[in-house]
């Protein structure tokens, strides 16, 4: 897999929103809490990831590369407000009242749980699925789980066993 490699302004702009909005929320809080390790490393359809325990928050460089100002805009106080709210409250649910509550009230950001970017740059490969009202399609993970009969998925509309279609 190639690695993409971020311009050195994308990467500035990411620590100064981050920085914007850890002092916002410093101010608010009245705490002081450092600046989290951020890593260009998370991978998939996934714009980031907040390890919580590690305080770091792990972004998508092809998404933010693809995605410029939004990203960093959406996406960077979004996970900054999961390492808050787990300083401030310990595990709670992640999209929960204090997450929408951190987000809102002491970001000033829209509370949006997941984000809505082009993903057909980073998606991997899927394969189809029917059930008895619909067709699925499923990550290569999930399909390999199925062949290996490790797993087996089920439509969350009809409740019917997800088989491979092999109309395709």
């Amino acid at each position: 897999m190639k690695t993409l490699r971020l311009p050195i302004a994308i990467q500035q702009a990411v620590i100064d929103r981050l920085r914007l909005d850890l002092a916002k929320a410093n101010a608010s809080l009245n705490a002081n809490y450092p600046e989290p390790k951020i890593s260009f490393r998370q991978r998939g359809t996934t714009a980031g990831t907040a390890y919580l325990s590690q305080w770091e928050m792990r972004l998508n460089a092809v998404l933010l590369a693809e995605n410029g100002q939004p990203f960093i805009d959406e996406v960077v106080p979004h996970e900054l407000a999961h390492l808050l709210v787990y300083r401030q409250f310990g595990r709670v649910s992640p999209h929960g009242p204090q997450w929408r509550w951190m987000m809102e009230e002491v970001l000033g950001v829209s509370a949006c749980r997941t984000h809505r970017f082009d993903v057909a740059s980073v998606q991997g490969k899927t394969f189809s699925y029917r059930c008895d009202c619909q067709i699925h399609q499923l990550t290569i993970r999930r399909h390999n789980r199925i062949l290996r009969k490790e797993s087996e998925y089920r439509c969350r509309q009809c409740g019917s066993l997800l088989k491979l279609n092999e109309t395709d």
